[in-house]
């Protein structure tokens, strides 16, 4: 009877009880694994066949490059079926990665690169189709719920897959992890094939989800504005919602710091902690497993307290990560690690969560494109700044103003909660 109850108050037993939710979250599983383990095989797969380390880690650009087309990509995604965007997406990635199999010698690395390049615009395309979709297959009692899973779901994936993936490497080379990454995204695209949608699937004539159901925004056409107008159409929908444009700028202000942290992990070890390279791997394992748990319990908390509160939380748990992660002890570098792992998901699903909420269905894909690409371009652009500014900055000093910039984020989200005066 206890577990019983304690199901239905994280919301664990709701979500997969669910046909759809479980549906969906089993190709995640399923998907996410080929891709984690192909994240960390690309690399050295490309670094055994060239000896650059420059060239290998320019295989996580090509994954993230397409990101910065977000708002285009987006835009496409709400002009389409969006089942057909996920199934056609899943199928065109899995008929690519066998090209992988003539990646034999470093004159054929290129080849590598552009299956990597579409592999990426394929997943970005794929995250605004599932934005837009979710909240009409799932319900929007369960979003909060369903998005803290699903990243439990692709961080466990990371924790299992690139050990799996590196071990296969070692044995049998890069082929069979591209045959096996293949596999999964057929697997993925026959669960979402089967999924049961309410409702027509094309977006111009679906109505408005979240919010927009309640103002009457139901009117739209999944068309929208057309040309670059069209494009921009996310962001101003960001832009102009008093809800989410905080929620947004936060979520891209904490991700540059997350940046910089990640960027200071090899001199945690070192610097701080006096441990070999090797322990990153504990480090990343911990953090890890704190995301798993933020995920089980964001739901259950979204529930009961504000949006803006949740994420002002999460910064404010991060930061506190950051700063303990300075401290020269073991027990303070796994604690900061579990505070980080913790922390940074919460941010993350709040904005999902509230963009699925805000944005009417038929300009859904094209908003929470723009938003990731909002969110996620500045952690990428700190971990390029943040490994020049380890070797001319003291390691303990950024991850103070880590922990300070942290801070404030999350006193100006609940300081924006106030309300001004002259309002009721």
């Amino acid at each position: 009877m206890r577990t019983r109850i304690a199901r239905e108050t994280w919301g664990t037993g709701r979500v997969l009880r669910d046909r759809n939710a479980g549906l969906y979250l089993l190709g995640v599983v399923v998907s996410g694994f080929g891709t984690s383990a192909m994240w960390l095989v690309s690399g050295v797969w490309v670094k055994s066949l060239t000896g650059s380390d420059s060239l290998a880690a320019l295989t996580v650009f090509a994954l993230w490059a397409p990101l910065l087309a977000g708002p285009a990509l987006g835009a496409l995604a709400d002009r389409l079926p969006r089942r057909l965007v996920l199934v056609a997406g899943s199928l065109v990635t899995a008929a690519l990665l066998p090209l992988l199999l003539l990646v034999d010698s470093a004159e054929r690395v290129w080849l590598l690169f552009v299956v990597l390049f579409v592999y990426g615009t394929c997943g970005v395309l794929h995250d605004a189709a599932e934005a837009a979709l979710v909240p009409r297959v799932v319900g929007a009692g369960l979003l909060g719920d369903f998005n803290g899973l699903r990243l439990t779901a692709s961080e466990g994936m990371k924790l299992l897959a690139p050990l799996a993936g590196a071990a296969l490497f070692a044995r049998f080379g890069g082929a069979p992890v591209a045959l096996l990454d293949a596999v999964t995204f057929v697997l993925a695209a026959g669960v979402f094939a089967v999924l049961r949608i309410p409702g027509d699937d094309r977006p111009e004539r679906a109505g408005g989800a979240g919010r927009a159901a309640e103002t009457g925004e139901t009117g739209e056409t999944g068309h929208g504005p057309g040309g670059f107008a069209g494009v921009l159409e996310g962001a101003r929908r960001l832009w102009a919602s008093p809800a989410l444009r905080p929620l947004v700028a936060a979520g891209a202000a904490v991700m540059f710091l997350a940046g910089l942290n990640g960027a200071s992990v090899y001199a945690v070890a070192d610097d701080v902690l006096g441990r070999p390279p090797a322990w990153v791997g504990v480090l990343y394992a911990v953090q890890g497993a704190g995301s798993v748990l933020s995920g089980l319990v964001a739901g259950a908390l979204l529930r009961r307290m504000p949006v803006a509160v949740f994420t002002a939380a999460g910064a404010a748990l991060f930061a506190v990560g950051a700063g303990v992660r300075a401290l020269p002890y073991d027990a303070a570098g796994l604690a900061g690690s579990a505070l980080i792992g913790f922390g940074l998901p919460c941010v993350l699903i709040a904005v999902l969560t509230a963009v699925q909420r805000e944005v009417p269905e038929s300009s859904l894909g094209r908003a929470a494109a723009t938003a990731n690409t909002l969110v996620y371009v500045p952690n990428a652009l700190a971990l390029a700044f943040g490994a020049g500014l380890m070797a001319l900055v003291d390691v303990r000093a950024v991850l103070a103003a880590v922990t300070v910039a942290g801070g404030a984020v999350a006193l100006l989200l609940v300081a924006g909660l106030r309300p001004r005066p002259g309002r009721a």
